[in-house]
């Protein structure tokens, strides 16, 4: 264990309590051992280290519900290690990690060999997402039971929809006996495919073939009717990247019918459109594509009102050959790790969200949809806090970034908020350079 640690002088805000102030915190034994919500900071042990955080910003470390790396398989993409070391830097302390691996992590040796390698790299939480269906080919069940035992905390077939109705509907059952969360994005495969973009008048001047906002609506319409079907077995689901307008009066009626459904967006989709697209640069190529503006005020308005419950970087990877083709032929995707809080603190400092609930989407929300106790300050929770420079300016810089593949939607965009110290079960893990 770490020494203990005393962080003095910091504007705390918790999503938990609903706390937004002076405070201090104690650390020790990788538990918040004391919060004190008052100018005046707690007495420090013998030997404990003392930080003055001079007013910087210190909440609970993020928790991301959707990043891909290379390992196993792909390592020249990302390792997990790579990617640990970009999460600390963006702050975020609990890695949730795609399952589209090679091999997929659609049984339990898988899960048991990523959480060996998080244990050994020492960089963070990382919780392994569990294929829904063997071989993410979306016709028979994975190990879901299994793979539960042996850590894995929800289950998914990444960006690939489960078509085959009986089969969600039996994912959705048999997980919701075990208390797993299941996510899927929702996608009509048909309507998507061959899309490299939004189907709009713009992608059509570009000559590029386009997916229509219907393909999520009707699959997420699908997912709707079958978690009614299912939820007497205990299913939940959270529907993945929401992208467009249209999704959000369904989701919206799920939610008013009481049914148990979350909600998520990407980072990408509240910040661009698919304008930025410009004359065909890659680094903007995503799944699901940028949509419209339209698409993006209302996905923002959504988030602020609680509508949608929780924000991910949808970290992923692609190496320089991957991007460096025509645009209908280049790899979908955008890192994300390092640039997901100071793009997420952009609404805030837009005034579009009040800060608390913007911390909220990617601390307590995507923390209580797994049932875990982090994601919150209060004593007894595990020691996972950031200290942040909101005010902080930065041009991003997508070559210096952590992560091993450079392809950073935010190449170039100016944003403000540093990470200064990333603490996760009470080890400094990040710390900036002063």
């Amino acid at each position: 264990m770490s020494p203990p640690l005393v962080i003095r002088g910091a504007r705390l805000v918790d999503p938990a309590s609903g706390y937004d102030g002076p405070g201090s915190v104690l650390v020790a034994d990788g538990r918040i051992e004391d919060v004190a919500r008052q100018a005046t900071a707690p007495g420090a042990p013998d030997g404990a280290r003392e930080i003055d955080a001079a007013g910087a910003l210190v909440c609970p470390g993020l928790v991301d519900l959707r990043a891909k790396t290379g390992e196993p398989g792909s390592e020249p993409k990302e390792t997990l290690k790579s990617a640990l070391r970009a999460a600390a830097a963006g702050g975020v302390t609990t890695l949730a990690v795609m399952p589209d691996t090679d091999p997929p992590v659609d049984d339990p040796a898988v899960v048991d060999f990523i959480l060996r390698r998080a244990r050994d790299i020492g960089l963070g939480r990382v919780i392994p997402a569990g294929a829904a269906t063997k071989g993410l080919e979306g016709k028979a069940l994975a190990e879901i039971g299994l793979m539960h035992e042996a850590g894995c905390a929800f289950v998914c077939d990444a960006d690939r929809p489960i078509v085959d109705s009986r089969v969600m509907r039996r994912v959705l059952a048999y997980a919701g006996g075990l208390d797993v969360l299941v996510a899927h994005r929702p996608a009509d495969p048909w309507l998507t495919d061959g899309a490299a973009a939004h189907e709009s008048e713009f992608a059509g001047r570009l000559g590029l073939a386009g997916s229509p906002a219907a393909a999520e609506t009707i699959m997420l319409e699908r997912d709707i009717a079958l978690l009614d079907l299912t939820k007497g077995a205990g299913a939940r689901l959270l529907s993945d990247q929401l992208s467009t307008a249209a999704s959000l009066a369904p989701l919206a009626r799920a939610k008013e019918a009481g049914l148990p459904i979350q909600a998520s967006v990407s980072i990408n989709h509240l910040t661009f459109n698919e304008l930025d697209i410009g004359d065909y640069r890659t680094f903007w190529k995503l799944t699901p594509p940028l949509r419209g503006e339209m698409d993006r005020e209302a996905l923002v308005e959504a988030l602020a009102s609680g509508l949608i419950d929780l924000v991910v970087s949808a970290h992923a990877p692609a190496p320089a050959e991957d991007k460096r083709l025509p645009f209908q032929e280049a790899a979908p995707g955008s890192i994300g790790l390092e640039t997901l809080l100071p793009a997420l603190l952009t609404l805030h400092h837009e005034g579009r969200a009040p800060l608390i609930r913007l911390l909220e989407t990617v601390t307590l929300a995507p923390a209580k949809a797994l049932g875990r106790e982090f994601g919150r300050l209060s004593r007894g929770a595990p020691a996972d806090l950031i200290m942040v420079d909101i005010n902080a300016p930065r041009i991003i810089d997508a070559a210096a970034l952590t992560s091993k593949s450079k392809n950073s939607a935010f190449d170039g965009r100016r944003l403000q908020g540093e990470v200064l110290l990333t603490l996760a079960e009470g080890r400094v893990i990040h710390e900036a350079r002063t």
